[in-house]
């Protein structure tokens, strides 16, 4: 065999020039040297099919490049070529790796068109055997650095016949009597070993829908599921009183909306009143008062959401991570991979603050920033230039992503955490003041994280763990802010959005607005259907009239479900809240008509959460399996509805200090699940290349009451 020769050597009269690059080959994964947690020496081959004047490799870490060319690559025979890339090159992570070739061989003065890339991912992780029960150590012995984190879980069923609610059948016996240890006795499971455990602090935070205990509490009553949910709240009920060392609640039940609504979609009005009725359901069945911090539905969180949740008295919200991160001007956008279009720039509001890296051995396709992780108050800035503030608590997207499939199996709580660990150690950014605390949520009562095996052996391992491992901290979300308040003087910015399993949790919420680029979407038609409803709800109640308006109001509630846009395209959800709407329809119908005409409407009109295509207009949308170029003129759309009609609808544009008024073209959105009543479509052109806009939806309705939506951005490239 011959021995391999440098690049160059051998081949310099070759006139067989490459045209493609073959074969790449190199290890898919791995492991890193345990003693110094960097990877070992590894090779990467390559052929072409045909001589190439200038080979070189890439690999990418992270902000940083390891380029190796010249006599770093070694031909082999026949056309091909080996790269020894040394140990110690690489951290914990997935990083892409660059072949490349140039046709000329003085690449300085080759154009575009003379390379030829082929590209690849190389995986470094932890070896599998490296999981070890670690020695107790103190804070103060591992560089002052320690982090707290909260689990949180998530119970909720929707009523699955918005207009009758008294539905039930066999497969609704199945799904209810499936999850009875996870309505019944898992959580309480769970926290008994927090506490014999001798975790002074731990706890977990729940989030109950109450058309979930609604449905629970008729399970008991007339004996379904074969009667597994007699007396099912008690061990909830004692589970609810156990206290942490400073007295809050181990266990404690987060505010929520009562029929599970996407609260950035719903208006401000109907987010207060189904918190407030939640808050009395959980009282009621467990005995104690909700904790003040809410767990949106979907965790779809939305800044115009701040002053309405104040107004409900909550204290603080939870929201997805990754939005946080998104709204920094240096956010490293990782493409496609991750599921969302590049940020708007108009969210990008928050300081470049360094500090970014990848988390390895779990799904996570873009970077995270732990200096992030930690309760801050989120700022909002209404129409009238008035700045509202809320407490906001991360929920890490993809550790709580991978906590949720199971805990351990799918999570090495130890080393994924103790990456985050070391970064911050290594990076100097931890803040005794505020250090990082973060939520890991799932649903209580789905595959993986709702198993008895996540709350019984899973939270066994777990507290051992943590028992032996001073680094880390399961804390109650209570005890946190207790001990560490956020600086009420700063304030941040966080992108609208919701959690990674609704298509990404995405600023544009399409999990809730598939098809809405298509003539029909049903996701669309619900939200016309849903605007007119609320608008003809709200004019009964505040003239005072309808004597069965509790009903409707109840009708309406429940049409506000998140579910029923959540499985588009059967036929089943996508009339659901038309037929709650007609229902409730028929109840006021004739005290609408009686308002109207005795001139006493003083009920603005409703206007729905404006939404902008293309999503970044001159930036970039989606193509087939790509990113590409958007087009640069943006248009708003949204639906308004008024029972007295309406007199006009106008969108104001702020720029530069300037206000622009442009009125909205309007018409009939097209239906087709027979409603009585629906909103109308209203659409207004956006300038091209605006720059950072502000913008507000101001309607007005026939007898003069006007309504004004709540301050946008978006970013006009």
């Amino acid at each position: 065999m011959a021995t391999p020769k440098a690049n160059g050597a051998g081949r310099k009269n070759t006139t067989d020039v490459f045209s493609k690059i073959i074969s790449v080959a190199h290890p898919t994964e791995i492991f890193v040297d345990e003693k110094t947690s960097r990877s070992p020496a590894f090779e990467i081959r390559f052929s072409a099919d045909g001589d190439i004047p200038f080979p070189q490799v890439i690999v990418r870490e992270f902000d940083n490049e390891h380029i190796f060319n010249g006599a770093a690559v070694v031909a082999e025979k026949p056309r091909g070529y080996l790269v020894s890339v040394p140990a110690g090159k690489l951290p914990v992570g997935s990083f892409r790796v660059q072949v490349e070739g140039c046709k000329k061989a003085d690449w300085r003065g080759a154009g575009g068109g003379d390379w030829v890339k082929a590209l690849s991912e190389v995986k470094v992780s932890f070896p599998k055997s490296a999981v070890k029960k670690s020695t107790r150590v103190s804070v103060g012995a591992n560089r002052g650095v320690k982090i707290f984190f909260g689990i949180h879980k998530h119970m909720h069923q929707p009523y699955y016949r918005a207009a009758d609610t008294a539905y039930w059948d066999g497969e609704k016996d199945g799904i209810f009597g499936s999850r009875a240890g996870n309505y019944t006795q898992f959580l309480k499971d769970a926290v008994d070993q927090y506490a014999s455990g001798g975790l002074p602090r731990a706890g977990l935070s729940t989030s109950w829908s109450g058309s979930l205990i609604e449905q629970l509490n008729r399970c008991a009553a007339e004996g379904l599921c074969g009667g597994a949910f007699g007396s099912w709240n008690n061990a909830l009920r004692t589970a609810a009183l156990y206290g942490t060392q400073s007295g809050a609640r181990r266990m404690a039940f987060s505010d929520f909306g009562f029929f599970h609504p996407l609260m950035a979609l719903v208006p401000g009005r109907d987010i207060v009143t189904q918190i407030e009725m939640h808050r009395k359901i959980i009282s009621d069945v467990f005995g104690v008062e909700t904790s003040r911090t809410l767990f949106p539905p979907e965790t779809a969180f939305h800044v115009r959401m701040i002053p309405w949740l104040n107004k409900a008295s909550v204290k603080a919200v939870i929201y997805d991570s990754v939005h946080r991160y998104r709204a920094c001007k240096d956010y490293p956008y990782a493409g496609k991979e991750e599921g969302m279009l590049p940020p708007n720039a108009a969210e990008q509001e928050n300081a470049a603050i360094g500090g970014w890296m990848r988390l390895s051995n779990i799904w996570a396709p873009s970077h995270i920033n732990p200096s992030m992780l930690r309760p801050e108050y989120i700022k909002y800035e209404d129409v009238d230039g008035t700045v509202h503030k809320i407490v906001g608590i991360p929920a890490e997207r993809y550790i709580g992503n991978e906590d949720a499939r199971g805990g351990y199996g799918a999570l090495q709580y130890e080393h994924v955490l103790g990456q985050m660990y070391e970064h911050i150690a290594q990076t100097g950014s931890f803040d005794p003041a505020h250090p990082p605390f973060f939520l890991l949520h799932s649903d209580g009562d789905n595959h993986g994280g709702g198993a008895d095996s996540y709350y019984r052996h899973n939270t066994g391992r777990l507290v051992e763990w943590l028992k032996n491992d001073g680094r880390f901290e399961l804390c109650t979300v209570d005890d946190y802010l207790k001990d560490f308040p956020p600086d009420p003087n700063s304030a941040v910015h966080v992108e609208p959005g919701s959690w990674a399993g609704a298509d990404n949790g995405d600023p544009q919420f399409r999990k809730w607005f598939s098809m809405y680029d298509q003539p029909y979407s049903p996701d669309l038609n619900s939200w016309a259907v849903l605007t007119a409803l609320q608008n003809s709800i709200y004019t009964v109640q505040d003239a005072g009239c309808g004597g069965d308006i509790d009903r409707a109001v109840r009708l309406l509630l429940t049409a506000e479900t998140s579910c029923y846009w959540y499985w588009t395209g059967q036929e089943i959800w996508d009339r659901q809240v038309t037929d709650a709407a007609n229902a409730a329809m028929s109840i006021i119908r004739s005290d609408i008509d009686k308002v109207v005409s005795s001139g006493k409407d003083s009920t603005p009109p409703v206007i729905f959460a404006p939404w902008v295509t293309p999503e970044n207009p001159g930036g970039k949308t989606w193509g087939q399996g790509c990113l590409k170029d958007a087009e640069k003129e943006g248009t708003v759309h949204t639906f308004v509805y008024d029972a007295s009609g309406l007199s006009s609808v106008e969108l104001i544009l702020r720029t530069n200090g300037k206000e622009e008024r442009i009125p909205m073209k309007g018409g009939a959105y097209p239906s087709r699940t027979g409603p009585t009543v629906t909103g109308e479509y209203y659409t207004a052109k956006l300038p091209r290349g605006a720059g950072d806009v502000r913008y507000y939806i101001e309607a007005v309705d026939k007898k003069g009451n006007k309504a004004v939506s709540s301050l946008e951005r978006i970013f006009l490239a």
